[in-house]
């Protein structure tokens, strides 16, 4: 995983929580048990009934045993995605059941 987020580092990625959030920054940083620093990040909240709302986070760290996925984001398709537009149940919590 670590090399993966090396070549992260500075650009916009997308985290998934295990909580169900999903969380859009700048990668900052991260150690050795993928704890990662997200600079000018937003969470994005879906809903059945209205757009999805961006909720402004600014510097943030999420623990890297609630990380259940990290991806990078393509600046220039998610600048023409219409957020407004989406409709969406939001993801549940992951199960370990």
């Amino acid at each position: 995983m670590a090399t993966a987020l090396k070549e992260m580092m500075s650009k916009q990625i997308s985290v998934i929580t295990c909580d169900g959030r999903n969380i859009v920054g700048t990668l900052r940083g991260y150690d050795q048990v993928t704890n990662v620093i997200l600079d000018e990040c937003h969470e994005r909240v879906y809903s059945l009934d209205a757009g999805v709302e961006q909720v402004v986070l600014g510097l943030y760290i999420i623990r890297g045993d609630n990380i259940a996925v990290i991806g990078e984001v393509d600046p220039e398709l998610d600048a023409k995605v219409d957020l407004e537009a989406i409709r969406a149940e939001g993801l549940k919590p992951v199960s370990h059941s």
